[in-house]
């Protein structure tokens, strides 16, 4: 079986960030190897140039999955297009099962999830925070008060139940400009910027937090590492003891506003180099456009 690669998301930050890391720093895998799965006509147009086969791949048609890992003969897949949606992620592991009882060769499925999992304010026990620590069962106790914790969960069992090696990587909060052909913007920073220039003015929120970061690069390091593990079929930690974490160091919330206003005071684009506090959670969450009860989670969880 060829060892071919299939990124989904690849049009996004972090999927694009991938493809453009496996073409420019990875000799050993080929274009011709990598196939991006996308959503649009002008994503696949963009990543075409690539010189990389580009689909246009519903994730939840579980037949036209099967065909395209099938006709590609994909023996790994990194899932970078969504994190709480169980319904796009099994699919994938349906088809690398069927590749690999046609093939008789191992099939590896790396899903991406979040830190925010491992957030109190999300119902997670404070007393697991450590890869060694029993993260798979404390996530499968708490996985249904939390969406992503409820798709790492049902990955990892059907993955195992259906004989495909899985891996779980857990970013957090990342940043950094991304390298790939369409999406080169990460969430939080860029939203918090959006947001002071659509109000004139930085906002920070009444509660300083530390939350953990990750600069795109270190992350799509991680991913290949991964990859070039499987691909020269290294022992490496799978399945309920495949949990990856990419923390590179804390963020102070607050010294990065005050940073955030002084340099856009610098340049014009707000009225005060000192941020302000916001009035309300309803405020906040309409100017970084995220529904209020997701709020806590994402901006003020750490």
């Amino acid at each position: 079986m060829s060892r071919n690669i299939l990124i989904t998301g690849a049009a996004g930050y972090i999927g694009g960030s991938i493809v453009a890391d496996l073409l420019s720093k990875h000799p050993e895998i080929t274009k011709y190897q990598i196939v991006a799965a996308v959503r649009t006509d002008e994503q696949a147009k963009a990543l075409s140039t690539l010189g990389i086969n580009v689909l246009k791949l519903d994730l939840s048609d579980e037949q036209a999955v099967i065909n395209e890992i099938s006709s590609h003969k994909i023996s790994v897949i990194v899932h970078a297009a969504n994190s709480i949606n169980p319904g796009l992620a099994l699919p994938l592991i349906n088809a690398l099962a069927k590749q690999k009882e046609v093939a008789g060769k191992p099939t590896y499925f790396i899903h991406t999830s979040g830190l925010s999992a491992l957030y109190a304010n999300s119902g997670w026990s404070c007393s697991v925070n450590k890869d060694t620590d029993a993260v798979f069962e404390t996530e499968k106790e708490f996985a249904d008060s939390y969406l992503v914790r409820k798709t790492d969960v049902m990955v990892i069992e059907h993955a195992q139940a259906q004989g495909v090696t899985p891996f779980v990587v857990v970013p957090s909060i990342v940043y950094g400009r991304g390298t790939g052909a369409w999406n080169q913007l990460s969430v939080m920073r860029p939203g918090l910027t959006r947001a002071s220039l659509k109000l004139g003015k930085v906002y920070k929120f009444d509660k300083n937090i530390s939350l953990q970061a990750v600069h795109i690069s270190d992350l799509t390091a991680l991913y290949c590492r991964i990859i070039h593990a499987v691909l020269n079929h290294e022992e490496t930690p799978s399945g309920k003891e495949g949990y990856c974490f990419t923390v590179a160091h804390d963020m102070d919330m607050w010294e990065f506003q005050d940073h955030l206003a002084a340099a856009m005071k610098a340049r014009g684009l707000v009225t005060s180099d000192k941020p302000e506090g916001y009035p309300s959670d309803e405020f906040a969450a309409e100017a970084v456009d995220v529904p209020v009860e997701f709020l806590e989670v994402l901006y003020k969880s750490g």
